[in-house]
């Protein structure tokens, strides 16, 4: 006889791991599998807002973190071409909520912090899925090893080209016509940034400075893809000297984050988002199978909510399940199966319209941001700036709640 898994996570990335967590904190054992042979960091770093922190303190790991990251007290945005401020909002007092706590978290930290929470064992590195099955009330997953595994529940947090979204019947994830280059600087003995999250807009770019600690700066900047994309694609040299050529008017220590950043430490990739209408009409949860963060809801990065909502999920997916699978002892097969969907169903409603409002969100505020018309850069710098960054807080109120529904 072959073990039964209770819950099979493809992915170990944020949604993967934070939901792993979460079902570990509710005693619940789940497997992790992840394709690669470690864990996987790319992105460097990503702005962590009010409503990430509330759902990493939920798995308990908001502690450990806080003091290896700087909080930041403001957003600013300028104009590449005046280069003047546009716009300007503390973190510490809005309309929507009056403690706003924002810090650029490393995402190597955040995962291993992730992994180490986990009991030993639970993410089995090198198990890339190939195919999915239905077996009653199990779920068969095929590896590229050739093995397989019987699931009572499987969740999709694998990314953008999941193969669970590709069972439930997504489609691809759209290309956004735009590509962010991405990167990281770290300063031996220390920047002198204040920690502000700063962006810029303009002449059809939009990018930002973001401090994640004392000693590193992380930076973004996104662009309309053009012949450009193919030329720069394996030259991390070509992308910097693309960034130098294109920041218009930026202050010196600005342009000199990029400079300082080595070729390692800088990453292309494309921008992709699954339309809005999709998430509303797609089946987010089927049976006993299920998808969470980018597998889920992948969205451009103009409202910096990606990685957070991946942590919302794996809160609000774990507490489904938690309730589902409470007492279970002596249940029947089919009683439990039943459980399993109604709380896999409970998550998909709860996310749905969330994910919806991020996606069309981020899609708005970067065709704005990213505009290159002269009627759209006047509003955007002289009527939009302030709404726009209201967004981003806005976004960030959202409280995805405890991981205990009590």
């Amino acid at each position: 006889m072959e073990a039964v898994e209770d819950i099979v996570i493809v992915g170990a990335g944020i949604a993967g791991l934070t939901t792993a967590l979460g079902l570990h904190r509710l005693g619940i054992r789940s497997l992790v599998l992840e394709s690669s042979d470690g864990l996987r960091t790319t992105g460097f770093a990503f702005t962590t807002w009010t409503n990430a922190w509330r759902a990493l303190d939920a798995v308990g790991i908001g502690e450990p973190l806080r003091p290896q990251h700087s909080q930041l007290f403001g957003l600013q945005a300028n104009s590449t071409i005046s280069g003047l401020s546009t716009a300007e909002r503390q973190f510490d007092a809005t309309e929507t909520q009056r403690d706003h706590e924002v810090r650029c978290l490393q995402r190597r930290t955040l995962l291993e912090t992730l992994a180490n929470e986990l009991p030993s064992g639970t993410i089995r590195y090198s198990s890339k899925v190939v195919s999915i099955e239905e077996s009653g009330y199990l779920k068969l997953v095929h590896l590229s090893d050739g093995s397989l595994l019987k699931a009572k529940v499987l969740i999709g947090c694998d990314g953008v080209n999941s193969a669970v979204a590709k069972w439930l019947g997504f489609k691809k994830p759209a290309f956004a016509g735009r590509s962010a280059i991405r990167g990281c600087a770290y300063y031996e003995h220390g920047h002198s940034f204040e920690p502000k999250f700063i962006q810029y807009f303009g002449e059809g770019v939009r990018y930002g400075v973001i401090p994640c600690d004392d000693k590193s700066i992380y930076w973004f900047f996104t662009f309309s893809s053009s012949s450009k994309y193919e030329e720069m694609e394996e030259s991390p040299a070509k992308m910097k000297q693309f960034v130098l050529g294109k920041l218009g008017k930026v202050p010196d220590n600005v342009r000199a984050v990029i400079e300082k950043t080595e070729p390692d430490n800088i990453i292309l990739s494309p921008l992709r988002f699954r339309p809005p209408w999709e998430i509303l009409w797609g089946k987010i949860s089927k049976t006993n199978v299920c998808v969470a963060g980018d597998a889920f809801h992948p969205m451009t990065p103009d409202v910096g909510q990606g990685g957070c909502s991946a942590l919302e999920d794996g809160v609000v997916l774990a507490r489904c399940l938690g309730e589902a699978l409470r007492d279970r002892q002596g249940m029947s097969s089919e009683e439990e199966h039943r459980r399993i969907e109604m709380g896999l169903q409970s998550y998909a409603k709860e996310r749905r319209w969330r994910a919806f409002v991020l996606i069309s969100t981020a899609y708005m505020v970067g065709y704005i941001q990213q505009s290159n018309g002269k009627v759209l850069n006047f509003l955007r710098d002289r009527v939009l700036a302030a709404f726009l960054a209201g967004q981003l807080l806005k976004m960030a109120s959202f409280d995805c709640g405890k991981l205990n529904a009590s």
